[in-house]
């Protein structure tokens, strides 16, 4: 038995000798140069395309079968002479010995220069559909054609045996120096590439943690970008599984190109990707990812990757100053207040498809309000979101766009008119003029409303907030409602606590036609009117109470002033326990009472406040213009009925008053002015003109009218004597003669 082994061994000694013999005798005596025509026609009838070898090819036999081509290229057959692959090097050597169990064992493989060119014709044709495709066999001469020859149906494909075993792959490394690849689209004519590609690998096994670099620079045509990019991690391959894990992977570079406009971008991702083909699933856990100032946590799950791709997860953005980033990014937000998008942090549940996006169960901070729902984009290309959003308080004035120049110029035109116009109006004094109607546009022609952008939003949106502040008035409890499409919203409801009050709004936007047309129905219930008409330059509002109001009004244009010019509709008014401030009425009255009582008032005139239990009336707005025929007031001793016109387009006042003392209730501020029994119940004529912010110190005692009191006056007392002196025997017809006198 010893010398059995021991022969048997030196033949098995013998044959690798053999085997190693004849292996040198190949590789230094058989030159696969000489064969290239035979290695370009293997490679057009075996794998069905066309090899190019310009360059040299170098080999070895055992026991590596080493390979070495130079300068070569592949094209499909239907394209021959226009390459989409071709390599300055391959160079890679196999274990011969393992081949024959389908175990594919390498050393180093090393591949240069390799560029890769992919198209796509005007009929969306790609050349790599091509590859490995045999040319249809012409037919013969005299032949009939068959149509199931020209349209062959498709071959079916043999399931493979359950026996069959996947190539075991088993390299070293993998190196790919200054690779190219490059993407173009003819009908699109966009174009992608990858340029300066380096790769290198550690070994490569499956089922083994594979240390992989890559850095490349990308660049897109459509828009004009390009970027560095650098990707580190272990890969691991399951090949039979269809399984792919990427675990401590880090991904960054920068970026550039025209939509920045000189800027950079530099980001980074970090994390473990994991992708399961065969279950159409993906992963991405421990996402940490930074775009310039962003910085964001969270996980990502994708699933149905065969037919339409679904996103979930979680993400965390921390505190970042929004608005730097989307400037760093060349995406300035409008001009607002100082400060405002200056504090932003989100926390939400993500849910995706190719086409939309959702940020569910969304916790957000932005400048110091919270807020918490549900924001989505149910179609990016209609532009379709839905909003869901309850917040602790926001406020809203800061992100307003300013006021022009234009319109603060005309501002200050307008409230020096109207200081002007005050100094005139002394206290309101009897003997000083009637203050001029004002003449300076109280609006601004600044644009307010993004109309392009508007007649494309497909919104659903329904906000509450625990404090709204809108046009520096705080709004309690409110609640909004409103949805729009192909340019046309509607404010479903916009409610709310105000001052005490209430009131809510409900109305159209309609930016359709060239000028966007507004609609609003609004209900105010005892609000406090002074916040809604302040005074200028420090001074109190003129007057103060708890107003009710109804309107309906409408509106075209996209500016403050074509809104107002074009204002239209009714509405009616009540205010209830308000004041008259600064108000002189009496002081007006004084001053006619003591013209009718031939007397000198014995002091200056003096301003007071005049309460009233109620003002109210209707008004009907054509083009700005608020006619109001019916303004009542109640004072105390008093009754006052009013009409005349408010123009919006000014905010002036233009009203004829008239005053009724019920009796002798009050004292009257000046003895020369106390009402007796011929006084009491006569209508007392006021005219009121000029800034509505003057309120009653633009009144002033009607001259004219006042000599059409005294005359009744006068014939009254006349009748008066006659009825003392004759009784009786005056007739009727004398006295209204003598009344008739002094009525002219």
């Amino acid at each position: 038995m010893k010398a059995f082994g021991k022969i048997l061994g030196l033949c098995v000694l013998g044959l690798l000798l053999i085997i190693v013999a004849l292996g040198f005798a190949v590789t230094h005596f058989f030159d696969p140069n000489d064969y290239k025509d035979e290695i370009r026609k293997l490679a057009r009838d075996k794998a069905h395309v066309e090899l190019t070898l310009n360059g040299d090819i170098g080999w070895s036999l055992f026991p590596w079968l080493g390979l070495e081509l130079h300068d070569a290229s592949i094209a499909t057959l239907q394209n021959p002479k226009t390459p989409f692959a071709d390599l300055q090097m391959l160079g890679l050597s196999v274990r011969v010995l393992p081949l024959l169990r389908r175990e594919v064992q390498m050393s180093d493989v090393r591949v240069e220069g390799l560029n890769l060119t992919l198209t796509r014709d005007e009929n969306g044709h790609g050349n790599w559909q091509d590859i490995g495709k045999a040319l249809p066999k012409p037919p013969a001469p005299g032949d009939m054609v068959d149509p199931n020859i020209a349209n062959p149906a498709p071959v079916s494909q043999s399931k493979p045996d359950k026996a069959d075993r996947p190539v075991k792959l088993d390299i070293d490394s993998l190196t790919v120096n200054n690779a190219r690849v490059q993407f173009s689209d003819a009908r699109s004519g966009r174009e992608l590439t990858a340029e300066s590609i380096q790769l290198s690998t550690g070994p490569v096994h499956d089922g083994i943690d594979i240390a992989v670099k890559l850095t490349a620079f990308l660049g897109t045509n459509q828009p004009n970008l390009r970027a560095r990019t650098e990707l580190n991690g272990e890969l691991r391959m399951e090949r039979a599984l269809k399984r792919y894990q990427f675990s401590d992977l880090k991904l960054s570079g920068e970026m550039g190109g025209d939509p920045l406009q000189g800027k950079t971008v530099t980001y980074s991702a970090q994390g473990n990707l994991n992708v399961d083909m065969g279950a159409h699933v993906a992963d991405w856990s421990n996402l940490k990812l930074s775009i310039n100032q962003l910085r964001a946590l969270g996980d990502l799950n994708a699933r149905d990757l065969a037919t339409e791709p679904k996103l979930s997860g979680g993400l965390s953005i921390a505190q970042m100053d929004l608005r730097a980033f989307m400037d760093s990014i060349n995406q300035p937000l409008p001009v607002m207040a100082d400060g405002s998008l200056g504090q932003f942090e989100m926390v939400a549940r993500l849910e995706g498809t190719p086409n939309s996006l959702a940020l569910n169960d969304l916790a957000m901070k932005l400048d110091g309000s919270s807020f918490a729902g549900n924001l989505a984009i149910a179609d990016f290309a209609k532009q379709a979101l839905r909003v869901q959003l309850k917040a602790d308080k926001f406020d809203a004035d800061r992100y307003m766009k300013p006021k022009s120049a234009e319109a603060s110029s005309a501002g200050a035109a307008r409230d020096a008119e109207v200081k002007t116009t005050e100094a005139t109006a002394i206290g309101g004094a009897g003997d000083t003029p009637l203050p001029n109607a004002p003449t300076q546009g109280a609006w601004s022609n600044d644009t307010l409303l993004p109309v392009e952008r508007l007649r494309k939003l497909d919104l659903q949106a329904d906000l509450s907030f625990g404090q709204l502040t809108l046009n520096q008035w705080p709004i309690d409890n409110a609640s909004l409602k409103a949805q729009g499409q192909n340019g046309l919203i509607t404010l479903e409801n916009l409610s709310g606590g105000l001052y005490d009050g209430s009131f809510s709004t409900k109305g159209t936007l309609d930016v359709r036609p060239d000028k966007p047309l507004v609609a609003l129905q609004t209900q105010l219930n005892k609000v406090p009117v002074e916040h809604f008409i302040k005074g200028k330059n420090g001074n109190p509002p003129p007057v103060r109470g708890l107003m009710t109001l109804n309107s309906n009004l409408t509106g075209t244009g996209n500016s403050q002033k074509a809104l107002i010019d074009s204002l239209n509709g009714p509405a009616n008014f009540v205010l209830n326990d308000g004041v008259l401030v600064n108000a002189n009425l009496e002081q007006q009255l004084c001053q006619g009472i003591a013209t009718l009582n031939r007397k000198t008032l014995s002091g200056d005139a003096r301003g007071k406040d005049t309460p009233f239990r109620e003002l109210k009336g209707s008004v009907t707005i054509h083009n700005g213009v608020a006619s109001n025929p019916d303004l009542k007031v109640s004072i105390p001793g008093l009754v006052v009925n009013a009409n005349g016109d408010i123009d919006l387009r000014v905010l002036g006042m233009d009203y004829r008053v008239g005053v009724v003392i019920e009796g002798d209730k009050s004292d009257m501020p000046d003895p020369a002015c106390q009402v007796n029994e011929r006084i009491a119940g006569i209508e007392w004529p006021l005219r009121c003109r000029g800034p509505i912010e003057l309120g009653a110190k633009a009144c002033r005692i009607d001259r004219e009218g006042v000599g059409k009191v005294a005359a009744k006056v006068a014939g009254d007392r006349i009748t008066e004597k006659l009825e003392e002196k004759f009784g009786d025997k005056v007739s009727p017809e004398l006295k209204n003669t003598l009344k008739g006198l002094f009525k002219r």
